[in-house]
């Protein structure tokens, strides 16, 4: 049976819906997830294509030692999706491999969009093949090759099965969709420019190491003649890289920062690659109490973002700290179960969580610890959160030594690590933390959108000047402070460290601490005023109008 025509097919191989859903591994997951939340919001007709992962992100468990274990979060599909009758072949090292279906309706109020999970776990399948889909980046090249290959190829040709003959916009949420393109071009007579006219595509990755790239010998032992005859003409001639494949099989490329934006242009100069900024689901990610708050006094801000700009500066003073303490007071007494130190509801409360990986710099607050003692003398209290990979020793042992540091400090500052960081728990951190701090390298984080989850709820960021900060900053500086030059780099990365190390230390101690302590908060309200002022730009419904005049037509 046709469907009605799509203005867009949203294809990304992670996707965070649900906590319960360990479908996604970060922040790109969360981001296609409030790029469809405000596409069915604003009434795009759209459908969004993943894989149904059995295993994504892990269940964390923090030992007393600062040792760590990490489960598997099993989940069961059929008790949150429901099953599709379709089901389609693609082909993997020569074998026939059957590829389900699962749907998921994302109720937004305008429209529904399905999001289809693609799923090798089937009888009808070799052992081997049914774990393509059983590890979000899991496994080797060859294994990775597979996934993309459901995703991409076997991606489209669900969508055919489905009745979607009518698509406007495929769109390439990061590189490893890219075969995507392989398939129209087999259903196009094998024309580029005819492909070109219905791809869009957004890359994430500031960094070469993190673009997928394969031996040819690899790709067409895995793709075999799925692989066209001048795959090496638009796939790179050397080695087949997904997001070159991408970047020339697409009418239209962005980025998602300014910045990044010019980085990309950097790494790939014969391209063309323009920037939409990333926002966050400005309804999803504001707590309970601030969303009562807005209900009160702006009204229509559910449906209109911008109005949190033009009407922020309104709230009542004393109603927005009573929902920002209510706040905060769940979020401490959730870190509260993971110390025998206990939190101060009344103390600054910085929160720092995000994935412990080396470019975001997780201990650049610990560079030197007489300095942090001197700063914070009883009056700050941090809360840390993040995941490092199972077979990651560098971010195990980065946890490990802040559970050490916790106990060193425990006199002059408090320092809790909350384990399992999920979802649920970024809402509870963006939620009630006073300061989000955010300390990468810069020209390392494409755009960063926990900073954005916390502006909404008023809680004012400190970061250094990269990917969204840059561009939030220069809007209003009041928002909240800066760490380091605006430089993009000093001459080396152990000067940089000490430079932004020091900044941090006077910052917090001259700037943040005292604006906290002034008399009744007064002057820290105004900056969370602000602060909630920047997501009447950062937000996903600018970014989906974005997309749907940029992108998502043709």
């Amino acid at each position: 049976m046709p469907k009605s025509p799509l203005t867009v097919a949203y294809f990304t191989m992670e996707i965070g819906l649900e906590s319960r859903m360990p479908t996604f591994a970060g922040g790109l997951g969360m981001l296609a997830a409030d790029i469809m939340r405000s596409a069915a919001d604003t009434g795009v007709v759209a459908a969004c294509v993943t894989i149904c992962w059995q295993h994504g992100y892990m269940r964390q468990t923090i030992h007393s030692n600062g040792t760590q274990r990490y489960d598997p979060v099993s989940w069961n599909p059929p008790q949150i999706l429901r099953k599709a009758s379709e089901q389609v072949t693609v082909q993997c090292e020569g074998r026939t491999v059957h590829v389900g279906a699962w749907i998921y309706d994302l109720q937004g109020s305008s429209v529904t969009i399905p999001i289809i999970f693609l799923d090798t776990d089937l009888s009808e399948n070799a052992a081997e093949d049914r774990q393509i889909t059983s590890h979000l980046y899991g496994g080797d090249g060859a294994m990775r090759l597979k996934q993309e290959i459901v995703l991409g190829i076997g991606g489209v040709k669900m969508l055919r099965t489905m009745g979607y003959s009518d698509i406007r916009t495929f769109h390439m949420n990061e590189g490893h969709a890219a075969f995507l393109t392989l398939e129209l071009l087999r259903e196009r007579n094998w024309n580029n420019d005819d492909v070109k006219r219905s791809c869009a595509f957004t890359t994430h990755t500031p960094v070469a190491a993190g673009h997928d790239v394969f031996d040819y010998d690899l790709a067409f032992r895995i793709a075999g003649d799925q692989l066209p005859w001048h795959i090496r003409s638009i796939a790179g001639k050397d080695r087949l890289s997904m997001t070159e494949l991408a970047i020339r099989m697409s009418r239209y490329t962005c980025g998602v920062s300014k910045v990044h934006g010019e980085v990309s242009r950097r790494m790939f100069p014969w391209a063309t690659v323009d920037t939409i900024t990333n926002g966050v689901h400005h309804v999803h990610w504001t707590a309970p109490e601030f969303q009562n708050l807005y209900d009160s006094y702006i009204h229509g801000w559910r449906q209109s973002p911008q109005l949190l700009a033009e009407k922020c500066r309104e709230l009542p003073d004393d109603q927005l700290w009573k929902m920002h303490q209510l706040a905060k007071d769940r979020l401490i007494a959730h870190a509260n179960q993971f110390t025998d130190v206990p939190l101060d509801p009344h103390r600054l409360t910085i929160a720092s969580a995000r994935r412990v990986v080396s470019y975001k710099r997780p201990e650049l607050l610990y560079t030197n610890l007489e300095r942090l003692r001197e700063v914070c003398q009883g009056k700050v209290q941090i809360i840390h959160a993040g995941n490092a990979h199972a077979q990651d020793p560098f971010g195990q042992g980065v946890i490990q030594r802040m559970i050490e540091r916790s106990k060193k400090l425990r006199d002059s500052v408090r320092i809790v690590y909350v384990p399992n960081y999920n979802p649920d728990l970024a809402s509870l951190l963006t939620g009630g933390a006073d300061v989000w701090l955010n300390t990468p390298m810069r020209l390392h984080e494409a755009s960063g959108t926990s900073g954005m989850k916390a502006c909404v709820n008023g809680v004012l960021n400190f970061s250094t000047l990269d990917g969204w900060w840059i561009e939030a900053f220069a809007m209003d500086p009041e928002a909240g402070w800066r760490i380091g030059p605006l430089a993009s780099a000093l001459p080396d990365a152990e000067e940089t460290t000490h430079v932004d190390a020091e900044d941090l230390y006077t910052q917090l101690q001259y700037e943040v601490i005292p604006e906290f302590e002034y008399e009744n908060h007064v002057r820290w309200i105004r900056r969370m005023k602000r602060s909630i002022g920047l997501i009447g730009y950062f937000n996903t419904h600018r970014c989906v109008g974005e997309y749907r005049e940029k992108a998502w037509k043709h």
